[in-house]
């Protein structure tokens, strides 16, 4: 991140005008004569004047109007920054305040600002950061309900080197009523048009983030989740993309939700074609009491533009996680090669099983060793030990330490799977503390894989599993912990909470995880976390705030994840996505494909291996070691340098293709993915993207420009291509097949 601070925010006092800008993007709005924020432009960098002009009143039949005697200032027909509903705005609003007397009528008008350096943390909530203050500069602009007196501290931070502004809302109860916040927008943005397509990432347990288009209609298109996390279902993203934008090219606005619970992302399109586009905490199942002179935090809601298509908006998404969200000592560090045993083993494993696995490993180059569930409490199946965190002394009888210090003595780092959030009612911890798990009084309790959900947001719960996870990490001196967390919540109830304030356990729920998270991640600084939520269940960018990498999917076949890694590369970098080489036939799919490919789908994110690696023969061993040695030589380039997608699964079910190009240009790695085989195929060239057009690459021995390879294109033709004989010499082509290039820039 650059230390050149080009971020600036000017404000206009004349015509109380905002704007931020930072040579890519500027984002402008002002103050209108009774109070209300009003939304002008937000899109490619505009210069310093004043964009009043903009601002369009007209009197239309039918409305209603602020002031008496005014037939022009409308609320309804005026993009807002922050809007309310009911004072002639009859939108969806950014907040609802339930007053004492019943009324959700609210009137926020401007009270002040103030213009610093750097960006202030969020109290107790993940979120985008600065290392110094020259790179982002942050308007907090403070609103007033006179009525109430409750304040509104709106905050905008724009970062110097990146198209990218990020929001969050700060009500303050400065009146002696306690206020009922029903609905709290972190981002509100109303746009002059609807000439968008929707874009989402959605899915389901084992086919995650799948790319989901639709044109922007009149009325409301929205994902949310009612589940208590993110959830395999909606990922908290939404782009809007222009009619003619695709992967490289025209208009895209990005949005991202840094929060790992309930949210709902929606636009509204009126009958005027104004689009109002909202990020929060979803509002169903929400309240909030805030008492006299408390305050309430939304989480961070992130906002990027870009006019180079959705691998820009990508890049842009990838390089602020990469760097301003993940945190600590494996932001930058390179991530060890892992083996993970759960598809190797099950709960079928004894210490000197995993020390056999570990050890074949280590010969092949693999740096860490994970031991997944079953190792703690009574654990012989998924219906016991959930809450027990002490070792199971039926399975490994010498104790966790004992295991541990076997494996680092063959030279492997120690890692262990946790589902710190769940319990079994079959445990030691549910008879000693029932009234621990989520439930609601009288009522049945519903399960999830035979397991319940612990009460987060009691801090007597958070400091319990804290206690017990500390000795096992003490113990076993962990390197690397697997975080879990394999179902939602149901039943949501806190018996001790008041009545009134049951609208605030999902939110205090999510607080919780966030706080262990935290004290953990302090505690243990140099223990590598990957979040986990039965694979993909939980991927968001709250998550990446404590553990940099997580589990894509557990869907672990290789055509499986070209889709899964391909539509989570909108949002998320490479480097935060656990992606590994499984057993054949694949567990979930029941499909065979080559170990080769398997690894060429895995080396795009955080690389490793989930099976017996015992079980494999002589020559995949062998292929086994190359692979492990290509990714060591290559991982620097593919966790930092730029990633574009090529090809999509999406739009051509044959195909797949993407690059990384690390950051100074000289390297390239590029990956083709075949499906199915055919007969007599065509020939095909494949345009590269953001190679320097006046180096020369080394390929297969031969030289080739940049400029070249990006607009004549990289030759993928292969033996499906005419017929095999004896002048058509091709390496054999299959189902499933894949290739990788690395191109290499040589010096003039």
């Amino acid at each position: 991140m650059t230390n050149k601070n080009t971020a600036t925010i000017y404000f206009r006092d004349e015509e109380k005008q905002f704007h931020l800008s930072n040579e890519k993007i500027s984002y402008i709005f002002n103050v209108s004569t009774d109070g209300k924020l009003l939304q002008l432009y937000y899109g490619k960098a505009l210069p310093e004047k004043d964009y009043s002009y903009l601002i369009e009143m007209h009197h239309r039949p039918m409305t209603t109007y602020r002031q008496e005697h005014d037939l022009l200032y409308s609320l309804e027909h005026l993009k807002q920054d922050f809007p309310e509903y009911g004072t002639t705005d009859f939108r969806h609003p950014a907040i609802s305040l339930r007053q004492q007397n019943g009324s959700r009528i609210t009137d926020f008008t401007y009270l002040k600002h103030k213009i610093t350096d750097g960006k202030p943390k969020l109290n107790q909530l993940p979120a985008t950061y600065v290392e110094d203050n020259s790179e982002s500069k942050t308007l907090i602009i403070t609103l007033k309900d006179d009525l109430t007196n409750v304040e509104l501290e709106l905050s905008y931070t724009i970062f110097s080197d990146l198209p990218i502004i990020t929001r969050s809302t700060r009500v303050l109860n400065k009146g002696t009523q306690t206020q009922a916040i029903e609905n709290i927008a972190s981002l509100s943005l109303d746009l002059p048009d609807a000439n968008y397509d929707w874009l989402q990432l959605s899915g389901a347990w084992g086919r995650e983030r799948a790319i989901k288009e639709r044109a922007l209609q009149q009325g409301i298109q929205s994902i949310e989740s009612t589940r208590g996390i993110s959830s395999h279902q909606h990922n908290p993203f939404v782009a809007l993309k222009r009619k003619n934008a695709d992967e490289h090219q025209g208009e895209v606005i990005g949005t991202a939700f840094v929060y790992s619970g309930n949210f709902l992302i929606q636009a509204e399109v009126d009958t005027w074609d104004v689009t109002r586009l909202r990020v929060g905490i979803n509002p169903f199942g929400f309240e909030w009491q805030l008492k006299s002179n408390e305050s309430f935090t939304t989480p961070e809601a992130v906002l990027v533009y870009s006019d180079q298509g959705l691998n820009g908006m990508s890049q842009a998404f990838h390089k602020l996680f990469r760097k301003r969200l993940a945190r600590g000592k494996w932001r930058d560090q390179e991530r060890p090669v892992l083996i993970n045993n759960w598809e190797a083993t099950y709960f079928d494993f004894n210490e000197d099983k995993l020390v056999s696995i570990a050890e074949t490993a280590h010969d092949v180059g693999i740096e860490l060793f994970v031991l997944d569930d079953g190792w703690f409490g009574e654990r012989n199946n998924d219906h016991a030990g959930l809450g027990d965190w002490s070792v199971n002394k039926q399975r490994l009888p010498h104790g966790i330490g004992s295991l541990a210090a076997r494996i680092r003595k063959i030279g492997l780092k120690f890692g262990l799977w946790f589902e710190p959030e769940m319990i079994n009612k079959d445990s030691q911890l549910y008879r000693e503390h029932p009234d621990w798990l989520i439930h609601t009084p009288q009522r049945q309790d519903h399960h999830g894989r035979n397991q319940f959900v612990l009460n987060f947001s009691m801090p007597a719960v958070v400091d319990n599993i804290f206690n017990q996870m500390s000795a096992i990490i003490d113990e076993s001196k962990l390197d690397y912990i697997k975080w879990d967390m394999n179902r939602p919540l149901t039943d949501v109830y806190d018996s001790h909470l008041d009545f009134s304030q049951q609208g605030e356990v999902f939110h205090r729920y999510v607080l919780g995880v966030y706080r262990l998270y935290d004290m953990l991640t302090t505690k243990y600084p140099n223990v590598l976390f990957e979040s986990c939520s039965s694979g993909g269940g939980r991927f968001d960018p709250g998550l990446l705030y404590y553990a940099p990498q997580t589990w894509t999917s557990d869907d672990s076949d290789a055509i499986e994840r070209l889709k899964i890694q391909y539509g989570t590369s909108m949002l998320y970098p490479i480097s935060s996505m656990g992606a590994h080489v499984s057993i054949i036939p694949n567990h979930q799919t029941n499909r065979l494909t080559p170990l080769e490919t398997r690894g060429n789908v895995a080396f795009f994110g955080s690389f490793g291996y989930e099976l017996d690696l015992n079980q494999l023969t002589d020559k995949e061993i062998n292929v086994v070691k190359s692979q492990v040695s290509f990714y060591k030589k290559y991982r620097s380039v593919l966790h930092n340098g730029t990633f574009y997608r090529l090809l999509s699964p999406f739009n051509n079910d044959e195909q797949t293709a993407w690059m990384v190009v690390s950051p100074d240009k000289k390297i390239a790695i590029v990956a083709h993915y075949k499906t199915l085989n055919q007969v007599n195929r065509s020939y095909q060239r494949l345009k590269l993207k953001g190679l320097n057009a006046t180096f020369e690459y080394e390929l297969d021995n031969s030289m080739y420009t940049g400029c070249e390879l990006m607009n004549a294109g990289l030759i993928i033709t292969d033996a499906s291509s005419g017929q095999i004989n004896e002048q058509n010499k091709r390496p054999e082509t299959y189902d499933f097949d894949s290739r990788i290039w690395v191109l290499t820039a040589k010096e003039n």
